[in-house]
């Protein structure tokens, strides 16, 4: 069965860094480009970065880059994402995906499925 699971989410305070991490069972996380999401209450599903299987190429949306990085371990099957200098509209809960076709580059929801089932940040003083 192919499963993602998402963990490391919590509480944090403005400024405060936080590492999220992705995990797979059931395949090979590394045959996959991987990103990463978040949804904030009453917002649409937003793309945070991304991965290549390919040359571990990231990909970053202009509201996280400098801030956020994405890496993979492959010898835990896991993708990370860390979070620095976190920010109150940094607040969501935060998915992982696998991506297919040609746009998942993008950050585009449409080219991912095999979705987590997320976990929550939020950050708050």
């Amino acid at each position: 069965q192919v499963q993602l699971v998402e963990s490391g989410g919590g509480l944090v305070q403005p400024g405060g860094t936080l590492r999220l991490s992705c995990t797979a069972s059931g395949f090979t996380l590394n045959h996959y480009a991987i990103g990463w999401f978040r949804q904030a209450p009453g917002k649409e599903r937003e793309g945070v970065s991304a991965i290549s299987s390919f040359d571990g190429s990231t990909y970053y949306a202009d509201s996280v880059k400098d801030r956020f990085a994405i890496s993979r371990d492959d010898s835990q099957n896991t993708v990370y994402l860390h979070m620095s200098h976190l920010q109150p509209e940094d607040t969501a809960i935060y998915f992982c995906a696998t991506g297919f076709g040609k746009d998942w580059r993008d950050l585009i929801a449409t080219w991912y499925d095999h979705w987590g089932q997320g976990t929550q940040v939020t950050v708050s003083s």
